[in-house]
């Protein structure tokens, strides 16, 4: 044992950080590549007991790789210094589990700009330094917006990036308006805060809620002061993954999140299929420090998980019992988005002509 922790160090000395110089876009700046990637090693440290690495863990690296590319970029010409902020995730899928001793390579690109955004589109895949072997794990879409050094409150102009064909700035420029949009559509629900409730029947939606209390700390935070939205997705991850362990009482897996948007700087399932559950996790934030100020809302997701064996083969997933007509509802509401999900994954598999 002690020496294959020697070698789990070793391999992660060697491997930690490796970037690449090799634009598929080209910036305004030279100097300045528009694609980067980060080379991890995947330790016991990240994973469940099963073995596979924990799908916050990843979502954190997407995060971090997102925040110094885009970052990066919109420090390319001279002017206000200025760090990239995390503002929305389009959906991400966890298309292959990643298990300990793998090597994780985060690969991001920035596909589109506007006056005021980065669109940073990324993709991981799992290597086995042993094998050669790699494998597509996750693919996933950010938005960031500079914030000035100076003035957290000040969002700077973003330096424009030029496209190899004409299409690509179209079709970026579809996809910004289309987030854009929804982002501006999303609204806050005051039946969404979680009220504990007395000995709940198994199976209820009541009885798998689940509250987690995090301590933000300075390795939490920007230079800004802010928490990483890589750190506060790990933490969503986390209790969702809670949520779903007590539903199932079985080891799960994070299957896909749908879109976060992150309101401000800074949990409970809601339906069930035959093989799958989807989990609304919602974060608040509470400033201890200063009475002030008011406890907020932050950022919101849903989380899909599956329930697998012990040979890591797929489960049936007991079927929610929603106590109220409100759980009914959003019962109802979570079917939509799981049918309207599969539709798009089936359309997606379906080979083209």
């Amino acid at each position: 044992p002690a020496a294959t922790h020697g070698t789990f160090m070793l391999w992660r000395q060697l491997l930690s950080l490796s970037l690449t110089n090799q634009p598929l876009l080209t910036s305004n700046f030279s100097s300045t590549p528009s694609t980067i990637q980060i080379c991890q090693i995947m330790q016991p440290d990240d994973a469940n007991v099963a073995g596979n690495v924990h799908g916050g863990t990843i979502l954190k690296m997407i995060e971090e790789a997102g925040a110094i590319i885009g970052t990066r970029h919109c420090n390319s010409q001279n002017g206000e210094r200025c760090v990239a902020a995390l503002a929305r995730v389009q959906c991400t899928d966890f298309l292959s589990p990643m298990c300990i001793g793998e090597v994780a390579n985060v690969s991001t690109e920035i596909t589109y700009t506007s006056k005021h955004s980065v669109e940073v589109q990324v993709n991981v895949f799992s290597e086995n330094i042993f094998t050669g072997t790699k494998k597509l794990t996750n693919k996933a879409t950010l938005w960031y917006v500079p914030l000035s050094l100076k003035n957290v409150d000040k969002v700077l102009k973003v330096p424009p990036v030029v496209y190899s064909r004409q299409e690509q700035e179209e079709e970026g420029r579809k996809r910004y308006k289309d987030q854009k949009l929804e982002r501006m559509e999303t609204k806050w629900r005051n039946g969404d805060i979680v009220q504990p409730v007395l000995n709940p029947e198994p199976n209820t939606v009541s009885y798998s809620q689940s509250s987690l209390i995090h301590l933000v700390g300075p390795s939490d935070c920007t230079l800004h002061g802010f928490v990483h939205g890589g750190v506060t997705m790990k933490l969503m991850d986390k209790i969702a993954g809670i949520v779903a362990a007590r539903h199932c009482k079985t080891n799960i897996i994070t299957a896909s999140m749908d879109t976060i948007n992150f309101h401000d700087k800074i949990r409970k399932v809601t339906f069930t299929s035959n093989k799958s559950m989807e989990i609304k996790v919602l974060v608040d934030a509470d400033p201890i420090e200063d009475s002030s100020q008011k406890r907020y809302w932050a950022a919101s997701a849903f989380f899909t998980y599956v329930s697998l064996s012990q040979e890591g083969r797929s489960l049936p997933v007991p079927h929610l019992v929603p106590e109220t007509e409100d759980k009914k509802k959003r019962f109802e509401e979570g079917k939509g988005r799981y049918l309207q999900m599969k539709a798009k994954q089936q359309g997606r598999a379906e080979p083209q002509p």
